[in-house]
């Protein structure tokens, strides 16, 4: 289903934070609004799911105005940070809800809910409370809740920003395939770079209630519009060039050890396999990234070296 917004404002407290906006979603996508807190993505999201409407403008979900449609009217799914799930029902339970709400008898409902948290790897775990499952096990929970009732769109609010790293990769490619096996047209919230690059097809970078860049991730991460757009989406060094405008050269693209712009390193950040440096030269502080195997001697704090920095890095407009 394409979602809308066409001609969106919304105020707080008499300030604009969205002014005549537009924006398309196209049907089927993985689309993923980024940005920093307070940007306006999260309130996107409130207007999708009708628990915001705006002060002017339409939201179409399809060829439907869905303005100002209830919520209980819309056709969606959402998963929260906080997974949202009843304490007093079990895991079963809590997925059979949306069926028995919108009149799905009984029987075929506990089929339905069964199903899908075997799709989610928690079948043996369908009589469980909720506090006895792990944070990771509730929020699948909250997904097979969300996708049991067939949405036409899903929401998905941050839903992985609370649990540790090693499981959030996990999760994060089991939400993606089963958006991929299911096609539903999925709109993300996230601040977390990574998720934006490792999830979507479709990226919108934010900025105090702006659309920066639309695009593929490895559209925007290649040909950032600007400097916030280079440094939100894949971190980047921004190497001034004169007039106002600045070199976007990516931690990955420097290398150690070669060149000619001599440099003392501050800092070393080992990541497993990348290790980071922090490198001080007569542009600025610069951020390395090196494959910690392939580049063989960790350099260290106080070393003096040289960078190569490519001559073909891309130009933008300001930071």
């Amino acid at each position: 289903m394409r979602i809308r917004f066409e001609r969106v404002t919304q105020r707080y407290d008499g300030l604009a934070l969205f002014t005549d906006l537009d924006l398309e979603i196209p049907s089927g996508r993985f689309f993923t609004l980024l940005g920093p807190s307070g940007c306006g993505k999260t309130t996107l999201l409130r207007m999708l799911a009708g628990f915001v409407v705006p002060d002017a403008g339409r939201v179409w979900f399809g060829d439907r105005d869905v303005t100002v449609l209830p919520v209980h009217k819309r056709a969606i799914g959402m998963v929260f940070q906080d997974y949202a799930l009843f304490p007093d029902r079990s895991a079963l339970a809590n997925v059979m809800y949306g069926l028995l709400a919108r009149g799905v008898a009984a029987k075929e409902a506990k089929s339905r809910a069964m199903a899908m948290l075997e799709r989610v790897g928690l079948g043996a775990f369908a009589d469980r409370a909720p506090a006895t499952l792990s944070g990771g096990q509730r929020q699948r929970v909250a997904m097979a809740r969300a996708l049991v009732i067939d949405p036409e769109l899903l929401l998905l609010d941050e839903p992985l920003a609370a649990l540790d790293v090693k499981l959030r990769v996990e999760l994060r490619a089991m939400v993606r395939e089963l958006q991929l096996e299911s096609g539903i047209t999925t709109v993300f919230v996230t601040h977390d770079q990574e998720e934006a690059l490792a999830m979507s097809d479709v990226v919108a970078v934010m900025d105090r209630g702006r659309i920066v860049q639309m695009g593929a991730p490895q559209e925007i991460y290649a040909g950032p519009v600007n400097g916030y757009a280079a440094d939100f989406l894949g971190s980047a060094n921004l190497v001034p060039s004169g007039d106002g405008k600045h070199r976007v050269v990516r931690r990955e693209e420097i290398v150690i050890g070669e060149g000619e712009l001599p440099g003392v390193i501050e800092a070393v950040e080992v990541r497993g396999s990348i290790t980071g440096y922090r490198v001080r030269t007569a542009l600025g502080v610069l951020h390395v990234d090196t494959w910690s195997v392939q580049h063989g001697r960790a350099h260290e704090r106080g070393e003096e070296v040289m960078l190569r920095i490519p001559a073909d890095a891309r130009v933008v407009d300001g930071k």
